[in-house]
């Protein structure tokens, strides 16, 4: 007889700040591990010299993702409708299949950060959810609070995106 493993559950918001756009900016993620002693937190946020919007809302899903030990049922929230959309409308995927071509002339723009988060799906059964930002949904304004801290604290150098704009 095969004895099927359940993969834990994990809810993760996530939020991305830019200061400028392009300009300083930081993610955020609150992580809600559900155990049989009760919930367990965890916060993780990371700030950049120079970034953008988009790429800090991508990056917090992939960092959120990263802190998983082990293949998880993900039900992750972000006030993004970028992300979302091209996770639940295939785009993200499309665009890979299409050596991160939008179209036959548009380059998909962070396709670095694209990459990493579907070989972080592959791993998880991930479930993406927009919730509207800055409604009082208290984890995505715990979020936000933590991209917008990390933005105006200890800067990391987003080297790819650097780099594109030379």
């Amino acid at each position: 007889m095969t004895q099927t493993i359940q993969r834990p559950s994990v809810t993760i918001y996530t939020d991305g700040a830019c200061r400028g756009n392009p300009g300083r900016g930081g993610y955020g993620a609150v992580l809600l591990f559900t155990t049989p002693a009760g919930t367990k937190r965890k916060e993780i946020a990371q700030g950049y010299r120079l970034t953008t919007n988009n790429r800090m809302e991508i990056l917090a899903v992939i960092e959120a993702l990263r802190q998983l030990t082990r293949p998880c049922v993900v039900q992750l929230y972000t006030d993004s409708q970028y992300v979302c959309n091209a996770i639940n409308k295939g785009w993200a995927v499309k665009w890979r299949a299409n050596r991160w071509m939008r179209n036959n002339k548009d380059r998909a723009e962070n396709a670095d950060l694209w990459d990493m988060l579907l070989k972080c799906l592959d791993i998880h059964d991930c479930t993406f959810n927009w919730v509207r930002g800055h409604a009082g949904n208290k984890e995505n304004e715990r979020c936000d609070v933590l991209a917008v801290g990390a933005a105006e604290g200890e800067l990391l150098t987003d080297s790819v995106y650097e780099a594109m704009i030379g």
